[in-house]
């Protein structure tokens, strides 16, 4: 595979970032655009009620926007369905991921090492600051993950991630909340796909607040674990 032969699109959720979105759109574009990609970058905006669509706007991006709030499955799905690209990206519109780092989860992808790149937060050997609680959860997911489908990885939870597009039309999603990348991840083992995680820095959120719920959301990932491994797609 190609950089010249391939379309790179970026799909970014958002919702109330209006404080780190544009940031965000204008280093992806930098990056590559240093890197020669060809690429698109969409914004799905999850009816954020501050300026996050205008601010996403003005630094070039396409934008969808859900006329309610419907989650972070609900708007990735609507961005992997309006793609148009050979691979597909997706970052956190938070600023906890480096869009500099981009490139090293494509390039697995490019070399044919990998059909799912996922950042791991985990991997790098810089401590990180993540609250007890989440990476509790996280580890309890990764080895429910490798008991059923023989995979381990270290960041389940990761919404850092790089994958080809046939993965996403071989797969029907149907998550609407935060368990998208527990859903995405077992169909993708099961399905018999390369993954691969690379090593990612990774920022606590310093401005907004986070709409994960530890308690209802970390149960929503659980059950959508033993549910994408008990169904054929």
């Amino acid at each position: 595979m190609d950089k010249d032969e391939i379309l790179l699109s970026v799909v970014i959720p958002v919702f109330n970032e209006e404080l780190t979105i544009g940031n965000i759109i204008s280093r992806t574009k930098s990056i590559l655009d240093k890197e020669k990609f060809r690429f698109e970058i969409i914004v799905v905006d999850d009816s954020s009620s501050d300026t996050s669509v205008s601010n996403s706007l003005n630094r070039g991006a396409r934008v969808l926007s859900l006329k309610k709030h419907m989650g972070k499955g609900y708007a990735l799905r609507l961005g992997f369905n309006k793609s148009k690209g050979d691979i597909i990206a997706t970052i956190d519109s938070d600023g906890s991921h480096r869009p500099e780092e981009l490139p090293l989860l494509i390039n697995p992808i490019i070399t044919k090492k990998a059909d799912l790149v996922i950042g791991s937060r985990y991997l790098n050997k810089k401590s990180i600051n993540v609250k007890r609680f989440n990476i509790l959860g996280v580890k309890l997911f990764n080895q429910l993950i490798h008991f059923l489908v023989k995979n381990r990885v270290s960041d389940s939870q990761s919404g850092y991630r790089t994958m080809k597009i046939e993965i996403l039309q071989n797969m029907k999603l149907q998550s609407d909340g935060y368990e998208i990348e527990s859903e995405m991840l077992v169909k993708t083992a099961k399905l018999g796909y390369k993954i691969k995680e690379i090593p990612i820095s990774f920022e606590q959120r310093t401005y907004g607040k986070s709409s994960l719920d530890p308690i209802i959301d970390g149960f929503k990932i659980l059950l959508s674990i033993i549910i994408a491994y008990i169904k054929d797609r």
